[in-house]
């Protein structure tokens, strides 16, 4: 499933560099519209406890780590997660797919906009049960939109070459977050997000969720949210943790 575990930004709007506030691609599933500041390395962090129709599922060591490259250019490592199923109907437990990729921030726009691609594809590395065995390419393109007064919004359009049962099921993946910053430090969101494939029944969730940074570097988050569909976990709730390592080369 493309859309509930992904995650995305704090502070959509705000650009990032070094000894700036941490900006992460969690807990929305909106990735942020900007990269992280350049010689930097970015780990974020999560787990995730699903309720489905056919049991419960808990996911562990949700790692994206982000390197900068430069000013605009950041590398994208999604480490494997380890699902442990507790319902025989969802299946054995295993380790899923590494993802490599890389972000180009091509914002700010005119207007305030702050746009960047991702492009990426998932590498079959995972258990037999937890793999697609194949290359399965993804394009994402997040948006965001300073409001002022503490409030943003965002959004995300994505593609996903998924292969199921041995076949592509291209699959459309649209999101919308309303954020608001509360403080300095804590800011809360609400989002709207679906997979809407080829073959299937669309999968569309309602999103929830705060982040609090510690300092400039640390953050901690939880969010939680609702299957609107038959075909989409009744319900879900996650934490997670992220730092960042500035200055890996250079002054």
């Amino acid at each position: 499933m493309a859309i509930l575990f992904c995650a995305a930004s704090s502070n959509m709007g705000l650009a990032q560099s070094g000894g700036e506030e941490i900006i992460t691609d969690r807990p929305d599933i909106t990735e942020s519209a900007v990269v992280v500041p350049k010689a930097s390395l970015q780990a974020e962090n999560g787990f995730t406890w699903t309720n489905d129709p056919l049991g419960t599922m808990a996911t562990l060591c949700q790692t994206l780590l982000r390197l900068g490259l430069s000013d605009r250019t950041e590398f994208r490592l999604t480490l494997p997660s380890y699902s442990l199923d507790f319902s025989p109907g969802l299946g054995p437990s295993g380790v899923t797919d590494i993802s490599i990729g890389f972000k180009q921030q091509l914002g700010p726009l005119p207007g305030g906009f702050d746009l960047s691609l991702i492009v990426a594809t998932s590498v079959p590395s995972g258990s037999t049960d937890h793999t697609s065995h194949r290359l399965d390419p993804f394009l994402k393109v997040p948006w965001s939109r300073e409001l002022g007064n503490g409030w943003s919004v965002g959004g995300m359009a994505s593609i996903f070459w998924m292969t199921e049962a041995g076949k592509r099921n291209l699959t459309w993946e649209p999101t919308f977050v309303l954020q608001r910053d509360l403080s300095r430090s804590l800011d809360v969101f609400a989002e709207y997000g679906g997979d809407y494939p080829q073959r299937g029944g669309a999968r569309q969730t309602i999103h929830f969720g705060t982040a609090y940074r510690i300092n400039s570097t640390n953050q901690l988050d939880f969010h939680f949210g609702f299957g609107l569909s038959s075909s989409t976990p009744r319900s879900f709730f996650a934490v997670g943790y992220s730092f960042r390592v500035d200055r890996l080369w250079g002054r």
